[in-house]
């Protein structure tokens, strides 16, 4: 999967986000981290780069992708230093960086890496609005991880197969469209403020793809067979739906149909009665947990109360 060769968007997006947790008064700067790990991201566009586009050694890649499938998927990342633009991992990375900056904006700003960091959201959110092509449609992946991977190539120069792969009603993947809707949701606040049309926009997706992964359910790796090799959905999708269905929760002004949601379905769906030791790409308990434990709602306390609970007791048995 590319590990060898770089260091994935995931892992970087984890990076980003423990850097912003660490006190800025110790003898490290961390500031630099940032900047670095901001900086990564741009090494991993694909499409037509901006003209303030800051790794120069790169240029413009992947300019027909989806084009032998009729949609224009040209745009977004490249995986862990490959070729091939991974759904599901790619969507997880714009959902952590979205979380970075919605705690840590004034931090970051501080650091005069704001626009930075809304630059690398943006330039995923904008690929996943071309890759929703219909409610009920999301193209999932762009190239092949197996010829990707039996050689060596520049972007620029690629010679392997771009192949592009969907999701749709007769072939779901709930996994995939719900972590596409988490990431989109909270970009969607991120965005608020500063560009409300944009932010609109996202949310309005984010809501059509959460409920097509709910309607369509299944694991996206049961529909496109050649993502098992590299991003295969070992905890499948109820931990993405529940995820997803927080994050719509914080961007739509706390509308109650996502949180009942995640209430009447908490417990069938796992994730609150036993201990989580992974928060991944894959692995969304975690990431629930937490967003749950940071709901103030009265009407909510008791039932979260009993959810926390629940967590307590697992990593105490």
């Amino acid at each position: 999967m590319g590990e060898q060769r770089k260091l994935s968007l995931r892992h970087c997006c984890l990076i980003l986000f423990s850097v912003l947790t660490i006190s800025s008064t110790t003898a490290f700067d961390y500031g630099d981290a940032l900047m670095k790990s901001l900086l990564y991201f741009e090494s991993q566009r694909s499409g037509r780069l901006p003209y303030n586009q800051r790794v120069t050694w790169r240029d413009h890649s992947g300019l027909t992708d989806g084009l032998e499938q009729g949609v224009d998927l040209v745009g977004g990342y490249y995986d862990a230093g490959d070729h091939v633009k991974f759904g599901l991992p790619m969507a997880f990375t714009v959902t952590m960086l979205s979380w970075s900056v919605i705690e840590y904006r004034d931090q970051i700003a501080d650091a005069g890496e704001l626009e930075h960091a809304l630059e690398a959201i943006k330039w995923g959110t904008d690929y996943f609005i071309k890759a929703h092509t219909s409610p009920n449609v999301l193209w999932a992946e762009v190239g092949d991880g197996d010829t990707d991977h039996y050689c060596w190539q520049r972007p620029e120069d690629m010679t392997t197969s771009r192949q592009a792969y969907k999701i749709d009603e007769k072939n779901p993947g709930s996994d995939l469209a719900g972590e596409t809707a988490a990431a989109m949701a909270a970009a969607s606040i991120v965005f608020k403020k500063t560009n409300p049309h944009y932010s609109h926009l996202l949310l309005h997706h984010a809501q059509e793809l959460f409920e097509f992964g709910d309607k369509y359910r299944g694991k996206y790796d049961g529909s496109i067979g050649v993502v098992k090799s590299y991003y295969a959905s070992v905890s499948g999708f109820m931990d993405e739906l529940l995820w997803a269905a927080l994050w719509l929760h914080e961007a739509t002004d706390k509308e109650d149909y996502y949180l009942k949601y995640v209430i009447n379905k908490a417990h069938c769906f796992g994730g609150i009665g036993w201990a989580i030791s992974e928060f991944s790409w894959d692995v969304k308990y975690a990431g629930v947990q937490v967003l749950a434990s940071m709901v103030n709602s009265l009407v909510t306390f008791n039932f979260f109360s009993s959810f926390l609970c629940l967590i307590i007791y697992a990593l105490n048995t």
